[in-house]
């Protein structure tokens, strides 16, 4: 995967998506001494930036290959993506889900009108996919495939595209999937660029992988960032994350919190945990910016629950 296949996936999947805000925000560029950009992902169709791998991949697939249908695991927005992207396109999608997804992401995914098969948990979800491989349906994994990684990696390349004098890319880590793309396009692009990664404690694959060198899987996840919420990275992430990122920084879930909310006081928007991380994380790199400094903090998803708002604002009192 490289710049050229995500240039392809920008003209495959032009007409399906978005090509979302980018905008400065005087709020935040006040508050961390800079000058900070938003990159405003959260109102992509479904809600995240998933569509774009999901796209990238089906528009990809023989007609012979659509006809079977696919099959995707996910507690999340990949789930949404791919029944959304699937039943645009004809094909009919199966989405494994673990019993812990939270009800707006599984009445989202039904809503699109995929099959939904639920497991106990997103590892036995994972298992449950290949019954369904060998009945012929395609596997959308949901980061660990060149594919889908290019179409994530167009947000990278619109941020280039629109501000071309970017000197920091802030983004988040679920598998690594957007990571990726966005990291090889923006670097393909302007080499001197910095991607900085961002997970929360509890939903720290990358991190741990980057200290022990290899993958390694968590034995659960315990953030309340559940759409960071991979049980493990992939070599190809992994070696990418190495390759091109500065580094992750691992924040805590209040204070994806307390970014959440000071989000959506001032910039007006709702974002998930696994957004608003960014701008924590941001607090935390100041140091490394200056006042010339062009940074984007990309807000990747916004599908949340009024009810997790509620709970999540009284954590933080």
């Amino acid at each position: 995967m490289d710049l050229r296949d995500i240039r392809s996936a920008q003209e495959r999947i032009g007409r399906y998506i978005k090509q979302t805000p980018l905008e400065l925000s005087r709020t935040l560029s006040n508050k961390l001494g800079t000058n900070v950009y938003v990159k405003y992902e959260l109102f992509q169709k479904t809600g995240s930036f998933k569509v774009r791998g999901a796209f990238n991949k089906l528009l990809q697939l023989t007609p012979g290959e659509r006809s079977r249908g696919v099959v995707a695991v996910s507690g999340g927005n990949h789930a949404q993506a791919v029944a959304h992207a699937a039943k645009i396109l004809g094909i009919d999608p199966v989405i494994v889900m673990p019993d812990s997804t939270p009800k707006n992401y599984l009445e989202a995914t039904l809503g699109y009108g995929a099959d939904v098969v639920l497991k106990p948990t997103i590892r036995q979800a994972f298992e449950e996919v290949e019954s369904y491989r060998q009945r012929g349906l395609v596997f959308l994994h949901p980061f660990d495939d060149p594919q889908i990684m290019a179409g994530q990696g167009t947000v990278g390349a619109e941020v280039m595209d629109e501000l071309p004098e970017v000197t920091d890319v802030v983004v988040s880590i679920g598998g690594g999937g957007l990571a990726g793309g966005v990291s090889t396009a923006v670097k393909s692009i302007k080499p001197e660029v910095r991607v900085w990664g961002v997970e929360t404690l509890g939903a720290d694959a990358m991190n741990q992988a980057l200290d022990a060198g290899h993958p390694v899987e968590l034995a659960e996840i315990t953030s309340i960032a559940k759409t960071l919420g991979a049980p493990q990275v992939s070599e190809l992430t992994l070696k990418i994350a190495q390759d091109l990122m500065e580094g992750v920084t691992v924040v805590s879930d209040d204070d994806a919190i307390r970014a959440l909310i000071l989000i959506a006081e001032r910039l007006k928007v709702i974002t998930e945990p696994a957004a608003s991380c960014t701008l924590a994380a941001a607090e935390l790199l100041r140091s490394n910016f200056t006042p010339e400094s062009h940074v984007v903090l990309i807000f990747c998803g916004g599908n949340i629950s009024l009810d997790d708002i509620c709970r999540f604002r009284m954590r933080v009192k």
